[in-house]
């Protein structure tokens, strides 16, 4: 046995903190998103890294560091993905097929990073996240009412003011609940599949506003 590891430890590639934090950082995700954020230790990390605590110290000072870098990382990543999904500059000449579009490429960043959007999911049970990605919501319903009030008004509705704030809720809800479908649903809807269903629906809701 090499002097200085642990039996049925091997020693880890030496990568440096800069290169290892990527790492440590995906071994707490996925641990928050099997176990629940208080799972989450140095321990934990390391075992799931198959490294010594050490290795994982070098990274980060504590636990409260990796929670704080992973949320950090994970709500950038989640609203990145929701702005690029959102038009810049809209055409309305198309409204059902820029929501179906819309829809479609948020479901696509779903499943690039499916975790992210589990760890979201989590906030219900966890205070610190729920108070982060309340945040990142904000922002994003934000954009989405600055996009959908230039449509209610091509389409002549009255009393936007009093009905933007409920029908921005709706769209974030009918993304949200559709993301959740998404996770749970295995292959029962593809990307666009379900992104044309909503996209569809959602149409139908504002159209009607």
């Amino acid at each position: 046995m090499t002097v200085g590891t642990t039996p049925g430890r091997r020693r880890a590639e030496h990568l440096g903190p800069d290169r290892r934090r990527p790492q440590v950082l995906d071994s707490a995700l996925t641990i928050a998103v099997e176990q629940g954020v208080s799972a989450v230790s140095m321990t934990a990390v390391a075992e799931r890294m198959g490294v010594t605590k050490p290795v994982v110290y070098a990274c980060f000072a504590t636990r409260h560091e990796i929670l704080a870098a992973l949320l950090e990382r994970e709500e950038r990543r989640l609203l990145d993905g929701v702005l690029a999904a959102l038009p810049e500059k809209p055409s309305f000449e198309n409204p059902k097929r820029l929501l179906i579009e819309g829809f479609q490429a948020l479901f696509q960043t779903v499943a690039a990073q499916p975790d992210s959007w589990r760890i979201l999911f989590a906030a219900g049970a966890d205070p610190a996240i729920s108070e982060r990605f309340g945040r990142a919501r904000s922002l994003v319903a934000d954009r989405v009412a600055e996009l959908m009030r230039p449509a209610l008004v091509r389409w002549g509705s009255h009393d936007i003011d009093r009905k933007l704030p409920a029908l921005v809720e709706i769209f974030m809800g009918a993304g949200e609940g559709a993301v959740r479908a998404l996770l749970q649903s295995g292959d029962t809807w593809t990307t666009d599949e379900l992104g044309e269903f909503v996209g569809k629906t959602v149409f139908g809701a504002l159209r009607n506003a």
